[in-house]
C-alpha cells in the first residue's frame, strides 16, 4: 500500500520541469504563450512576431511609435514575464519595428 502524500498539481509540474532535459525551451514557450496575459489586448495586437535568440526576448512591431512604447516599459514587461512563469528566462527584451 502507498502511503504518499498527494501532490498538488503546481509541485508536479515543477518537479517535472526541474527533471526535463530541456526545460529552457519550455520555459521560453511558457513566456510566449504568456505574452498576450502580460502586455494585454493593445500591445498583443500591435506584435506580429515573437521569438527567442539565446535569453533575448525579440518583438517585432509594425510601428515606430508601438516600438518607443514598449522599448520604454521593456524591463518592467521582462519582469513580468520572468514572474509569470517563476523562472528569469527572459535576460533582456528586443523591440524592433518594421
Amino acid at each position: 500500500m502507498r502511503l504518499d502524500k498527494p501532490t498538488s498539481l503546481s509541485e508536479a509540474l515543477q518537479q517535472f520541469l526541474d527533471r526535463y532535459p530541456h526545460q529552457k525551451k519550455l520555459r521560453q514557450g511558457m513566456v510566449l504563450a504568456k505574452w498576450g496575459d502580460v502586455v494585454g489586448p493593445k500591445i498583443a495586437e500591435q506584435t506580429h512576431d515573437l521569438y527567442f535568440q539565446g535569453s533575448i526576448l525579440t518583438c517585432v512591431v509594425s510601428n515606430a511609435v508601438w516600438r518607443h512604447e514598449i522599448h520604454a516599459n521593456r524591463f518592467h514587461i521582462a519582469k513580468r514575464l520572468n514572474d509569470s512563469v517563476d523562472h528569469k528566462v527572459v535576460q533582456e527584451l528586443k523591440v524592433v519595428a518594421k
